[in-house]
């Protein structure tokens, strides 16, 4: 083969390597898989903190928040029509069979998380309700709109 034709086939393939990668990662399935890791992340600290296995932290408590509410602005776009599977997704059918329920869950999580900010408790004792309750829509969003492990 010529060195100009390895030349074409090479810059085809990273063409339609790199429109590939593109795809994937514009796709609402992954985007919302990848904020659903911040959140997990976010969570983790202010898990640990509510539990007393870690020193309670404003800043970190605050710092997750921010992170939650980041995401809750964004999460209920990305369940278009056709994204009920593929890509491993974990959202369960409920998504689009109640989409009003779907709807209110993350409300409730949002108006959760901006009561959590609004308070900004400056210890574990005032933290652990207001924290709570924003892990409570948590759990009951995943119970019953998210696909269980197996």
């Amino acid at each position: 083969m010529s060195y100009p034709a390895r030349i074409l086939i090479t810059f085809i393939a990273v063409i339609i390597g790199g429109v590939a990668a593109a795809t994937a990662d514009d796709d609402p399935r992954h985007e919302r898989h990848e904020l659903m890791e911040d959140v997990g992340k976010a969570a983790k600290p202010v898990g640990k903190m509510l539990k007393g296995e870690a020193e309670y932290d404003l800043d970190v408590l605050m710092t997750s928040l921010q992170t939650f509410q980041n995401v809750s602005t964004k999460f209920g776009d990305l369940f278009p029509p056709g994204t009920e599977t593929g890509m491993d997704t974990e959202a369960a059918p409920a998504i689009w069979e109640d989409r009003e329920g779907f709807e209110q869950a993350l409300a409730d999580w949002r108006e959760a998380i901006d009561a959590a900010i609004t308070a900004k408790p400056i210890n574990l004792e005032d933290a652990k309700p207001v924290a709570g309750a924003v892990f409570k829509t948590c759990k009951g969003c995943h119970d019953t709109y998210r696909l269980a492990d197996d």
